[in-house]
């Protein structure tokens, strides 16, 4: 069995990370910017995990990265291409499957916890 070779913290909030706003050609409504203090990237950079923020807004995603999300704080809505809806809030946890397409609509500002694995290639 492999030990551990040290614990890693994940920070609560995104203090000292610069905010950014959504890239105008993904923004859909509003003028929201985003934080995120990613706490950990492995050595091959397929995970990463870290805190992020956003602020009330709406602009189009696609995930070629599968996310583990925690809510914690705020509310969002997740409106796929098929025109499915799934709303979110602080408490909840969920799963971005690769693949996803659509819109993320910050309805009151957010903040989660992520996890994003990707595999090379």
């Amino acid at each position: 069995m492999p030990s551990i070779l040290r614990i890693l913290p994940i920070p609560h909030g995104t203090a000292g990370a610069p905010r950014s706003p959504v890239a105008a050609e993904r923004l859909i409504s509003g003028q929201p910017t985003q934080a995120t203090a990613n706490a950990y990237s492995s050595a091959d950079q397929a995970f990463h995990c870290g805190i992020w923020e956003g602020g009330v807004g709406a602009w189009r995603v696609h995930y070629t990265e599968h996310e583990l999300c925690h809510m914690l704080a705020g509310k969002a809505r997740m409106t796929g291409d098929d025109g499915r809806e799934t709303v979110v809030a602080a408490g909840d946890s969920f799963v971005i499957p690769a693949g996803f397409s659509g819109i993320w609509e910050v309805l009151e500002p957010a903040r989660k916890l992520y996890a994003v694995y990707e595999p090379a290639g």
